[in-house]
């Protein structure tokens, strides 16, 4: 049978139509936005025409729409580059995350605390998705800060409570940033509703491009860049714009936004019976994050008594394309990290994440099903024997 694709969280093929609005900045369209002659300048023109589409997506102004290279970049200049303001400024940052971050983001939290003599303060996050409020309170209380909380956890699905967490972050005057990868066409995401600082948004989650994302900066924020050498993208992120990547950026928003509600309540109901399916025949199964609100594309599984490596090898081998957690930890031996901060360091099962896309029909996820408890069955016996 030909290989089954259900990891669409980790990336997206990109869209016929995406690929059609980029075509002509391949080739024809060329030339450099910031030159003066005639190639420069419908360069430029379709540099701000994408800009503005983006912001009309996400409810922004156009100025404070800035390109980047992905979701990882952003993430990074926006706790980076928030924390160094704080520093520029004389003073020392509290950067505040979950525990249930994308590494780009703990990562980067780490490393702006490090650098910059700061406090780094992880909110524990409940398996519904709770936050205590009050212990970000305190964290605040301290001096000027920094708060990143993602809008939906790529790994389980769950969402988080930015509104709450940007309400309280805004009566601290504190920076409040949200890495909305997962959330965009799914959820609606609007900064004229939500009152975020910094918000991150990539294209291949979306059936853009890899290689291109955004970073919404709130006008008024004062970020500082990670890299030098330029003017572009109003200094702060220089180097020569990809105006294709851009404008492919611009066209997956646009029609990811508008076929929100439909595809959603599609990718929910082929979830549910996903995990219905899995739960009657798996015993011990568990939805991870199951009493939460979670996206409508990510089931994340656990099962008891199997190896996760040798579960997701032997799924691979009978043609299904699942992941364990975040492609981005791929190639670490150690678990996820989500799921830890979920259920504890001594959890005995085993996670899949199925996510589904475009795609992904009834018939796939009867597919999966059958393949999964089929394997995790075989898997079982085996450890028996």
């Amino acid at each position: 049978m030909e290989p089954l694709y259900l990891d669409y969280a980790a990336t997206t093929p990109v869209r016929e139509e995406v690929r059609a609005s980029m075509s002509p900045y391949l080739t024809g369209v060329f030339g450099n936005p910031s030159s003066a002659h005639s190639w420069g300048r419908a360069a430029a023109a379709a540099l701000e025409n994408a800009r503005a589409t983006a912001a009309e997506c996400l409810g922004a102004q156009t100025g404070e729409i800035r390109f980047t290279r992905g979701g990882t970049e952003s993430d990074n200049l926006a706790v980076l580059g928030a924390a160094a303001s704080i520093r520029a400024h004389g003073g020392k940052p509290t950067v505040v995350v979950t525990a249930v971050e994308h590494k780009a983001v703990l990562d980067a939290a780490s490393e702006a605390t490090a650098r910059d003599a700061g406090r780094l303060v992880v909110l524990p996050v409940s398996p519904s998705g709770a936050v205590d409020m009050s212990v970000l309170a305190r964290a605040l209380d301290g001096g000027p800060g920094v708060v990143s909380a993602m809008w939906v956890n790529n790994e389980t699905g769950m969402t988080l409570p930015v509104g709450e967490i940007a309400d309280l972050a805004a009566e601290r005057d504190a920076v409040m940033h949200t890495d909305a990868v997962q959330a965009v066409g799914k959820f609606e995401v609007r900064v004229d509703e939500v009152p975020v600082t910094l918000l991150t948004v990539t294209g291949h989650k979306i059936y853009g491009p890899k290689g291109t994302g955004l970073l919404f900066v709130r006008s008024g924020t004062d970020l500082k860049p990670l890299l030098f050498g330029g003017g572009q993208e109003r200094a702060l992120r220089p180097g020569t714009e990809d105006v294709a990547g851009a404008v492919g950026l611009a066209m997956a928003m646009q029609l990811a936004v508008g076929e929100r509600e439909i595809e959603s309540a599609r990718l929910s109901s082929l979830r549910d019976d996903l995990e219905g399916g899995l739960t009657a025949a798996v015993p011990g199964l568990r939805i991870n994050a199951a009493n939460s609100t979670r996206a409508p594309h990510v089931a994340s599984v656990a099962v008891p008594d199997v190896d996760g490596a040798a579960l997701l090898m032997a799924l691979d081998m009978e043609g299904l394309a699942v992941s364990g957690g975040s492609a981005c930890n791929s190639g670490a031996s150690a678990g996820s990290h989500v799921i830890t901060a979920l259920y504890g360091e001594d959890d005995p099962h085993a996670t899949i994440r199925f996510s589904l896309g475009r795609g992904t029909g009834a018939e796939d996820i009867q597919r999966a099903v059958a393949t999964t408890v089929a394997v995790v069955d075989r898997l079982r016996e085996t450890v028996a024997q």
